[in-house]
């Protein structure tokens, strides 16, 4: 009974977590899909195609302005990188994006306060660009996709005689099609074994590492951050808690950027989609850059942090609810099915080549 109720709880737990994504991803599923049709290869590569600052620089501004999660930065991350855009600026978008956003600041400057959001919005900035230029420097073969066409000219011509109308619906079907069943098979998988890890490491525990201002605290923070599921803006609440219950400033820090940068399932999908070489640049980077600012921001802020009062917090979260998107729960649970078709739909031809076989 005890190891029903410890499956059961597993269960419940990446339930929850995929809730939480499930409708950012389909957000993101579509954006995909127009990113492939109206945004062409062709563009994409002129600007983004090449190893240059400037590159990274773009993707890294771009993914600071979308408010999305982790998970549903997957489908638009990959979608690029297919479509002919570096690896670096690939890293940077997919680092930016779920790190930091409108909201996330106006939450972190009412309920953190100026000091830790100076900190938290001039890393959001800094990782991704470090990020895409290891990306860039290191990612050897996986660098690029080189994309060859044999007949050129008629691909432009029949780009210029298609309506814009069935660019979006070729585009949207190439997502749902190809992109949405394999992204949702990694993402599935990935959520089972984040909501193992989160049964077996719940908040309590987090919180016990949290309050220790030391390295070794920090660094099993920003590992255990990268594999878990965390929401940056659904986060710093949380955060904002612990830190006013005596957590270190570094910590929280260090989890937001980690946390919130990656998890198993974004690191899975990398894993299969691009490579082994790109996941380990990734997880390592940000990694290593959580934690050299969780220590610097220790250095800085422990004696001299103050936390803020309750009308300021209060204030804070009325002014980001009146911005924030929510997806209503209904949406979020046929998402959620959908995404789960989509997984059934991706490993039914192995389950059926293995019937056969057997």
């Amino acid at each position: 009974m005890h190891i029903l109720d410890f499956i059961k709880d597993i269960l419940v737990t990446s339930i929850n977590i995929l809730n939480g994504s499930s409708g950012w991803l389909f957000i993101s599923f579509i954006i995909a899909g127009l990113l492939h049709n109206i945004l062409t290869p062709e563009r994409l590569q002129k600007s983004l195609g090449n190893k240059k600052i400037s590159s990274i620089f773009k993707s890294t501004v771009s993914g600071m302005l979308l408010p999305i999660c982790s998970c549903g930065v997957i489908p638009i991350g990959i979608s690029m990188y297919y479509s002919g855009v570096y690896l670096g600026p690939v890293l940077a978008f997919m680092t930016s994006a779920p790190v930091i956003n409108p909201i996330a600041i106006v939450l972190s400057l009412g309920l953190l306060g100026p000091q830790i959001t100076f900190i938290y919005v001039l890393s959001g900035f800094i990782v991704p660009m470090i990020v895409g230029v290891i990306g860039n420097i290191f990612g050897k073969d996986e660098v690029s996709i080189s994309i060859e066409n044999d007949d050129d000219v008629a691909i432009e011509l029949e780009e210029e005689k298609r309506s814009f109308i069935q660019s979006v619906i070729d585009g949207l079907k190439w997502s749902f099609d190809e992109l949405a069943p394999t992204i949702s098979k990694y993402v599935v998988i990935g959520i089972l074994v984040a909501g193992f890890i989160t049964t077996v490491f719940p908040s309590s525990i987090i919180q016990k590492y949290l309050g220790d201002p030391g390295v070794l605290s920090l660094g099993s923070i920003a590992i255990l951050s990268c594999i878990m599921y965390v929401c940056a803006v659904g986060h710093i609440p949380f955060i904002a808690a612990l830190v006013a219950s005596g957590a270190s400033p570094g910590a929280a820090i260090t989890f937001l950027i980690a946390g919130a940068a990656t998890n198993l399932p974004e690191l899975i999908s990398i894993f299969n989609v691009i490579g082994k070489r790109t996941v380990i640049i990734y997880s390592v980077t940000l990694t290593t850059c959580s934690l050299v600012i969780g220590y610097i921001t220790n250095k800085l802020l422990i004696g001299n942090y103050t936390n803020l009062s309750y009308e300021s917090r209060q204030t804070s979260i009325a002014v980001a609810n009146k911005i924030m998107f929510n997806i209503p729960d209904s949406m979020k649970y046929i998402c959620s099915l959908l995404i789960f078709i989509l997984f059934i739909k991706a490993i039914l031809p192995k389950v059926r080549k293995v019937m056969i076989h057997e």
